[in-house]
């Protein structure tokens, strides 16, 4: 499908669901919960392992991203809809920038770095972010998420759940390793490709950026307003 299909799909199609799920919280069975967590967390994180399309590799994390999502609903809904509000910004910014550039392969993204290297370097920091890597954005609603996950006396699945965190950054540490430090069989003998204007527009991606890269610092007035 389309980036910009994908970017609906992944995105706006979350937001009704999550409502769902935040105004039935007080009669939700947090087994069931733990047990949709748990199966999100670990399809996520396995099924993104060996693609090679960013959309695959994209709907996979979205999967991973509901189970954290899913799993605070019972305890603190209103971290369902921080970290709803957070996954929204960071795909919309990743969307965006795969779409500006037509890039839907890993090998794509490797030659994006003749092209543009900003753009190239936007894509690695907001990769970085959705695999909860500290100090990013991404990094807040999973800390805060384990965080009320102990004081409510489940560090089991808090151990569980950041283990399965870590499935999502391998695959993105393994994207950025792929494009960026190796490089891949090609025809092309020219190291530098032609940079023709862009007639896309691209006023929102600075913004997203900083919103899905930076509001780490933020933290301590989130958690007084959740």
């Amino acid at each position: 499908i389309p980036l910009s299909s994908g970017m609906i799909l992944l995105t706006w199609q979350k937001i009704a669901p999550t409502a769902l799920l935040y105004q039935i919280s007080p009669s939700l069975n947090m087994e069931i919960l733990i047990l949709l967590a748990i199966l999100s967390t670990m399809l996520g994180g396995w099924g993104g392992l060996n693609q090679t399309q960013m959309r695959k590799v994209l709907a996979y994390s979205s999967i991973a991203h509901m189970g954290w999502t899913v799993i605070i609903a019972l305890i603190n809904p209103n971290l369902t809809i921080l970290s709803l509000m957070i996954y929204i910004m960071t795909t919309l910014t990743l969307f965006m920038t795969l779409n500006l550039s037509s890039t839907t392969k890993i090998k794509s993204i490797s030659n994006l770095w003749n092209k543009s290297t900003p753009m190239t370097m936007i894509v690695f920091l907001t990769m970085l972010s959705l695999g909860g890597l500290p100090p990013l954005t991404g990094f807040m609603p999973k800390w805060l998420i384990l965080q009320e996950l102990i004081i409510n006396k489940n560090p089991t699945m808090a151990i569980i759940m950041a283990l399965s965190a870590l499935l999502n950054l391998f695959f993105y540490m393994r994207i950025i390793y792929v494009s960026s430090l190796t490089m891949f069989p090609t025809s092309n003998n020219l190291k530098h490709h032609w940079f023709f204007s862009q007639t896309k527009t691209t006023n929102m991606i600075p913004t997203l950026t900083t919103i899905s890269s930076m509001l780490l610092p933020l933290t301590p007035i989130l958690i007084i307003m959740t």
